[in-house]
C-alpha cells in the first residue's frame, strides 16, 4: 500500500515522498482467506473535520505529525518546491512538516471530510515503510 508523506528537508523547503506500507503480517479471516495488514500503533489522538468548499490555507505546518484520510470530497496540497497533489476519498497522506516553510491546503470542488491519526511521539516513518 503506497501513501504519500510531505516533510520538511534540510534546507527548510517541504517535500512529497512516496512510501511504501508494509502489509507483511498475515493474519486468518474468519471469514476465509488471509488478512495481510501493517503492524499497530498507539495514537495518541484521532479527529474528524469538515473542511468548507473553497478552503484555501495558505503556507502552514502541520499541527502534529499524523496520517490525513480523506473520507469525501477532494483535498490539494501544494509543498514549498510548488509540487501539488490531490488525494480524494479513500485516499491518505502523511502530514510530517513541523518546520519549515510548511505545505498549503485547498479543498477542490466542495466540501471535503477528513480523519487526522496522530502519529505517537518517535515514530519513525522511513523503519516503518522499510
Amino acid at each position: 500500500m503506497k501513501l504519500i508523506r510531505f516533510h520538511t528537508i534540510e534546507d527548510g523547503a517541504s517535500h512529497f515522498q512516496e512510501i511504501e506500507v508494509p502489509t507483511s503480517q498475515s493474519q486468518p479471516s474468519s471469514a476465509g482467506g488471509i488478512l495481510k495488514q501493517s503492524t499497530v500503533w498507539p495514537s495518541p489522538g484521532i479527529r474528524f473535520v469538515e473542511l468548507p468548499a473553497g478552503l484555501d490555507q495558505s503556507w502552514h505546518h502541520a499541527p502534529a505529525r499524523q496520517i490525513v484520510v480523506v473520507l469525501s470530497g477532494c483535498v490539494e496540497v501544494e509543498t514549498s518546491d510548488h509540487e501539488k497533489r490531490r488525494c480524494v476519498a479513500g485516499q491518505a497522506f502523511i502530514a510530517d512538516d513541523l518546520t519549515g516553510t510548511g505545505h498549503s491546503t485547498r479543498v477542490i470542488g466542495g466540501p471535503a471530510t477528513v480523519m487526522f491519526v496522530e502519529l505517537p511521539a518517535g515514530f519513525n516513518v522511513e523503519k516503518w515503510s522499510a
